[in-house]
């Protein structure tokens, strides 16, 4: 039996897992995107972080999944590294969209959606991806993300919207204001990942009639503006992956109900996925 590793990266942690011999091996080294480091420090930190810890396993096959990947040069450089640090190796480099998918639907027709820290959908036909309704990022859209939430609950914050009760838990939780909040969004870097954390907010107060309105609302706009999209939505399942999608499945499971589409599975982790999709 071939001995299989599988990465599924985001830009700050990448997720690893060994199969070897019915086994699975657990792995967390930094994330990688192609747009932030470069071929040289991506194959440094493998052989630092990585390779230690898979000690004399003799990898056959290498399916990376990961962020910063629309980009066939990005493809290529992650491609080459890894041949590299895994000589002889069979390596196959895909989307983080594309890793979901397989990790949604298997080898089976279906509507796949990240809902994370940005949003993202597709038709998948099985075998690869069809359709993909486009990003526009946080800024512009990621509708249903928690970088699109968490901007929400900023929002009620800043305006004064949120009652007594959420003011006074926003405010015991978060200890911020105006000033800070605004620098972290536009000079920090990263504002989205700082937006998401405060989606947090919302599953914690889930029950009130305004955290509820927020979290129905963010993310009916991703089915309106995504999943309507496709005819397809309507003829199989959909699928979610992602934070969001795990800790607000109560609320998608109402809206596919609403837009007469039938829920499929939920992953908070695609990995455990794509482990059951590369075991066959």
């Amino acid at each position: 039996m071939a001995t299989v590793l599988i990465a599924d990266s985001g830009s700050t942690k990448c997720e690893w897992r060994l199969l070897n011999e019915g086994k699975s091996k657990k792995i967390f080294t930094t994330g990688i995107s192609p747009y932030f480091l470069s071929a040289g420090q991506i194959q440094l930190l493998l052989e630092k972080e990585l390779v230690p810890k898979i000690k004399n396993a003799v990898i056959d096959e290498v399916f990376y999944y990961g962020t910063g990947l629309k980009d066939d040069a990005n493809k290529r450089l992650i491609k080459t590294v890894l041949k590299k640090v895994f000589p002889g190796t069979t390596v196959e480099v895909q989307t983080d969209l594309f890793g979901a998918a397989r990790a949604l639907s298997l080898n089976e027709k279906g509507v796949c959606c990240i809902l994370g820290t940005g949003s993202n959908s597709c038709y998948y036909n099985g075998k690869k991806i069809i359709k993909n309704s486009p990003g526009i990022g946080y800024i512009l859209g990621d509708e249903g993300s928690g970088a699109y939430l968490g901007k929400k609950v900023i929002q009620y914050f800043l305006y004064n919207t949120f009652d007594e009760e959420l003011m006074f838990a926003f405010n015991e939780k978060y200890n911020t204001n105006a000033d800070e909040i605004i620098m972290n969004v536009y000079t920090k870097p990263q504002p989205n990942r700082y937006l998401a954390s405060y989606a947090l907010f919302l599953a914690e107060n889930r029950g009130h009639y305004m955290v509820e309105n927020i979290i129905e609302d963010g993310l009916n706009d991703f089915f309106f503006t995504h999943l309507s999209k496709y005819t397809e939505s309507w003829l199989y399942p959909v699928h979610f992956a992602g934070s969001i999608s795990h800790g607000f499945k109560d609320v998608l499971k109402n809206l596919c109900h609403s837009y007469e589409m039938e829920m499929g599975i939920v992953l908070k982790h695609p990995m455990d996925g794509l482990v059951k999709y590369h075991s066959k």
